[in-house]
């Protein structure tokens, strides 16, 4: 019996600092999030110095919008209103032109190697994303 209470009081307590760990979870600030992407994007594409500093202001733009954006649905879902369909196509479409704006963009700073490398990270991360999306729908169903 002291075994099993003692092994509940590890769970509990292993638990409660996991918890505890993720609320305390901070984000990293824009500059920082920037800064590893354009490192990670240097890697990836062998980008030039000049080209590091033209994307770097793309990224950064585009990491704070998402930030943004987050905060903004969190408000959103803590208030439990739902945007109409008018409020969806808005932030659709408005996503849909910065995104071609940001490959506009990305084409006149790569060169044609690099940007087919880039259209291919980029539909991987996508993919990677709808197929993450899906097993957490998927769990959520197996819930209830």
């Amino acid at each position: 019996m002291k075994k099993i209470i003692g092994f509940l009081v590890f769970v509990i307590s292993i638990s409660t600092s996991v918890n505890a760990q993720k609320e305390k979870k901070e984000r990293m600030t824009v500059e920082q999030q920037t800064e590893l992407a354009v490192k990670k994007m240097a890697l990836k594409l062998d980008l030039t110095d000049s080209q590091q500093r033209r994307v770097k202001p793309l990224l950064a733009e585009q990491i704070n919008e998402k930030k943004e954006l987050r905060s903004k649905r969190k408000a959103m879902k803590e208030s439990g209103k739902k945007p109409s369909a008018d409020e969806r196509y808005a932030v659709a479409n408005s996503r849909l032109n910065k995104l071609i704006a940001f490959k506009t963009e990305m084409k006149s700073i790569l060169n044609e190697k690099q940007y087919e490398r880039f259209e291919k990270m980029t539909a991987k991360k996508i993919h990677k994303r709808k197929k993450k999306a899906k097993k957490k729908i998927h769990k959520r169903s197996n819930r209830h």
